[in-house]
């Protein structure tokens, strides 16, 4: 039975929150600095990870071992099995000669392209991380995005944007459960909580993926539609929070922001010289992203009336992938159904490995639950299934592609796995806790920092649920300490992780596979590390705030 140390380095908290910091400055460096692949970051950080746990922690070696592998088989399920399934889908589209049909199509909404990814990325995006979560929705958006002719590079960064704001309740308030079984603190009132803090950030961060998807000029044309679909989306949020569920929250909100931005945005014209026409293969790298020229009809009046009843089919198959994911997931939410999902759930300790925390209770990552049924993977294969059959797509040809697919993640594949095997073993280890009661000891100005510690473990892991199921106990010990409030905090730590999804290696990994930049995770990294840090310092602020006589009224 190993124990987890707190100060293993002679005897000095400082000291070993500093050890234990070096395999995330080794992965950060190595990707932002040195620029090496991602899967050889992931595995040079998990293998300062094992050293230190070896070596610092006094972790039995054959138990860090066994805690990377229990990380790398996570890796494998359920998230390169949702990731993959989920790009599998988009390649079922592409092969089936939808992939056209489905840009002219989302250029319906509207003839800016900056106004479709604000749907697709921001609304669309929050709707499937209601539903499922785990990477689908990055994995999806994406793609839409790269088929809406933006350049790679754009289309991921985009969609990780996006991929913020919902991920406090998605998927179905699992964020929210999670936080209050560790924290024994009720999920009503931390649900409510976070419902006062989320929806201050997303007003803001539509304007956010305007400056990414068009830079300056992308607000200074669509500040109004943005804050119109930022401010619905945050009031839908805070209200169903607050006096519905924390469940439904991001599903009324995605609604709310995609109905106002599109009454908003229809009734203004952008003008605005026109943008480079898209091709088959999208625009050249930070090319604009504005209207595209319209393009006039060549055919014959008679010809367009008898074309228009296999348009309209060509139309509903190109939806069809994407509406299918959205009515499986919300069916497999029917109690009835849920539960015999959810029966299927095979929850075991990991063989050989025996953890224990430093106040002597039994650790819950050596808790490995195997959700064969419920998986947001399997549920991404039903979904695929009925889509190869919507698109006459034959099984052969199914699978030969989903072969092909995995072939080509091959190295995102492999990033995942360093990755998940890297925080697995810096939790079992006791280097994340270590981290975590050294920045729980600024006492008082904790509140600051603790959506930095949400922040980070999202980061590193990629999930809010898994930063909640980390910190969330060390939330509410700090705030007793401090004498803060317990609710504030625990709540605080979900909604600063939402801003850690932008730069989450994990979410890297798989908006650069789903556009083809496998091993130009680096770039995206740079990209995105600014606004993460910019909206993070918005929500360390607004906690901050909470934690005083200013805004203490927003504390339920």
């Amino acid at each position: 039975m190993f124990q987890q140390p707190l100060q293993p380095v002679s005897g000095s908290l400082a000291l070993s929150a500093a050890c234990a910091a070096l395999p995330l400055l080794t992965l950060f460096v190595l990707l932002a600095v040195v620029r090496t692949r991602a899967w050889v970051a992931a595995f040079g950080a998990l293998s300062v990870a094992v050293l230190l746990a070896w070596w610092l922690w006094r972790m039995p070696l054959p138990q860090a071992l066994l805690a990377a592998a229990q990380g790398a088989t996570f890796a494998l399920f359920p998230l390169v099995w949702t990731f993959g399934t989920a790009i599998w889908i988009h390649r079922l589209t592409v092969h089936a000669g939808h992939f056209d049909t489905l840009r002219r199509e989302f250029a319906r909404l509207s003839d800016d392209r900056r106004v479709q990814a604000l749907v697709i990325a921001f609304c669309f995006g929050s709707l499937l991380e209601a539903l499922a979560g785990q990477g689908t929705p990055v994995a999806v958006t994406t793609v839409m995005l790269l088929a809406l002719g933006f350049s790679p590079l754009r289309a991921a960064a985009v969609a990780l944007v996006g991929n913020t704001v919902p991920a406090a309740f998605g998927p179905l308030g699992l964020p929210i459960t999670t936080l209050a079984g560790v924290t024994r603190l009720p999920a009503t009132e931390l649900g409510m909580m976070a419902g006062r803090q989320v929806p201050v950030v997303a007003v803001v961060v539509p304007l956010v993926l305007l400056v990414v998807a068009d830079g300056r000029r992308g607000v200074r044309e669509l500040w109004r539609p943005a804050l119109a679909c930022g401010g619905a989306f945050a009031v839908a949020q805070f209200v169903t929070a607050n006096w519905v569920t924390a469940a439904l929250a991001d599903i009324t909100a995605a609604f709310a922001g995609m109905g106002v931005l599109l009454l908003v945005a229809r009734r203004r014209v952008v003008r605005r010289p026109v943008a480079v026409p898209v091709g088959a293969g999208g625009p050249p790298h930070d090319a604009p992203v504005g209207r595209p020229a319209p393009q006039p009809s060549t055919v014959p009046g008679d010809a367009a009336t008898a074309l228009a009843g296999g348009a309209c089919g060509a139309r509903w198959r190109a939806y069809a992938p994407y509406v299918t994911i959205v009515a499986v997931f919300a069916v497999s939410q029917v109690p009835a159904l849920k539960r015999l999902l959810d029966a299927g759930t095979l929850a075991f300790s990991w063989p050989g490995l025996h953890v224990v925390t430093a106040g002597g209770d039994p650790s819950p990552v050596t808790t490995f639950r195997f959700a064969w049924l419920a998986a947001p993977g399997s549920l991404l294969l039903v979904a695929g299934l009925i889509t190869v059959v919507l698109l006459r797509v034959s099984p052969r040809e199914a699978v030969g592609l989903y072969g092909r697919t995995l072939v080509e993640l091959r190295w995102a594949v492999a990033t995942v796995v360093g990755l998940l095997a890297l925080s697995f073993t810096m939790n079992a280890a006791g280097q994340v806790a270590t981290l975590g009661v050294w920045m729980a000891g600024a006492g008082g100005f904790f509140a600051v920092l603790a959506p930095v510690l949400g922040w980070l473990g999202v980061a590193l892991t990629g999930s809010d649920t898994s930063s909640n199921s980390l910190f969330g106990a060390l939330q509410v010990a700090a705030a007793q300490r401090a004498g803060l409030d317990p609710v504030l905090l625990a709540a605080a730590n979900a909604s600063g992780g939402t801003l850690g999804k932008m730069i989450s290696l994990q979410n890297l990994t798989i908006a650069a596979a789903a556009v083809g930049l496998t091993g130009r995770e680096g770039d995206l990294f740079r990209r995105m590390v600014g606004p993460s840090v910019l909206l993070l310092a918005l929500m360390c602020l607004l906690v901050g705030l909470q934690a005083t006589p200013l805004l203490a009224w927003m504390v339920p």
